[in-house]
């Protein structure tokens, strides 16, 4: 008589994916070695019992054989229906023979409860297992304590982190808004547990005004893998520089070379914005090294007031002679002491 996973999970054969869940939880939790330090032989033992019945329950196609021709038909001469050699591989002893190839316990329980990291070489008995500095014995009082009666449990399958890409813009972009489409590649599973490259196309709305350093965030957008919630996608905008403007906060600016003489005499600054219009500033005041001209309501929109806009300022690079005759020293001297 083969062993009867059922009874070693403590469920009935109609068992839905949830209850398996739950009874590998409690159980898992109740007879994990680092749980049973005095009685730890018997208890590895069990954790291996208890994780190769919720290895094989868990997966429809080793359920599906399982059900047919129980234990011996996992582990013996009967070759699976529509295997597939997904769960399955062929051994050397000829065409027709399979063999169940059983998960180690420390990876069905690591990929249960998210945990991830290196799982000492030799399993439950040598390296790390579960004990020691990795985890130790306060990682079980966060799923219930007690070997998982009683309280109920907190766990759940982990969080990828996200996944962050830059997202470059210019500045025309973030004054007038834009809509961005970006292709992006991931892994999704299937029912049956396959992963499948897809390629997607995500929208990302440029609002007026967004800074540098806003993120757009996609939920859940990474790769699919067991047990593991995907990624978010976090794109973060950045500024590509302007040949123009440079931008402070909401105010934009713009420097302009002039002469000398320009900046005593006057000077007219010939603008095209952002958004395409011209504009033409006239100047009639001496334009002096720290001279700044500002025009308000021509700089960014506000990102959560559109309607509102900062100023443009207006700066001057003025460009001195660099040596002048005897004749336009005297000239200026006269021009500038009347």
């Amino acid at each position: 008589m083969g062993v009867d996973y059922y009874k070693i999970l403590q469920v009935d054969k109609n068992a839905k994916d949830d209850d398996l869940k739950k009874a590998y939880r409690k159980l898992a939790m109740k007879w994990h070695p680092d749980k049973n330090p005095n009685n730890k032989k018997d208890a590895e033992a069990k954790f291996k019992q208890i994780s190769e019945a919720y290895d094989v329950l868990s997966d429809p196609q080793k359920r599906a054989v399982y059900d047919q021709y129980g234990e011996e038909g996992l582990k013996g001469q009967v070759p699976p229906p529509d295997a597939g050699g997904a769960t399955f591989f062929q051994s050397g002893d000829g065409p027709n023979v399979y063999r169940f190839n059983p998960r180690n316990a420390d990876d069905i329980f690591a990929e249960f409860f998210g945990f991830s990291g290196p799982l000492g070489g030799g399993g439950m008995r040598g390296g790390r297992g579960f004990g020691g500095s990795m985890f130790g014995e306060d990682i079980f009082s966060s799923f219930g304590g007690g070997g998982g009666d009683g309280r109920p449990m907190s766990t759940g399958p982990r969080k990828a982190p996200p996944i962050e890409q830059k997202l470059p813009c210019s500045l025309e972009e973030l004054y007038k808004g834009a809509t961005k489409r970006m292709k992006i590649s991931r892994e999704i599973s299937d029912a049956s547990g396959k992963t499948l490259p897809v390629e997607e196309i995500l929208t990302i709305d440029i609002k007026p005004g967004w800074k540098k350093g806003t993120k757009i965030t996609f939920p859940e957008k990474g790769n699919e893998q067991p047990n593991v919630i995907p990624s978010d996608l976090v794109f973060i905008i950045d500024e590509k520089p302007h040949s123009v403007f440079t931008r402070d906060g909401n105010d934009l600016i713009v420097t302009q070379k002039i002469s000398l003489a320009e900046a005593l005499t006057g000077y007219t600054v010939h603008l095209t914005t952002l958004d395409g219009r011209s504009l033409s500033v006239p100047i009639n005041s001496v334009i002096h090294p720290n001279y700044e001209e500002v025009l308000p309501r021509e700089g960014m929109p506000f990102p959560k007031e559109p309607t509102k806009r900062g100023n443009l300022r207006i700066k001057f690079n003025i460009k001195f002679p660099t040596r002048l005759t005897p004749d336009q020293k005297s000239g200026i001297k006269k021009l500038l002491s009347a």
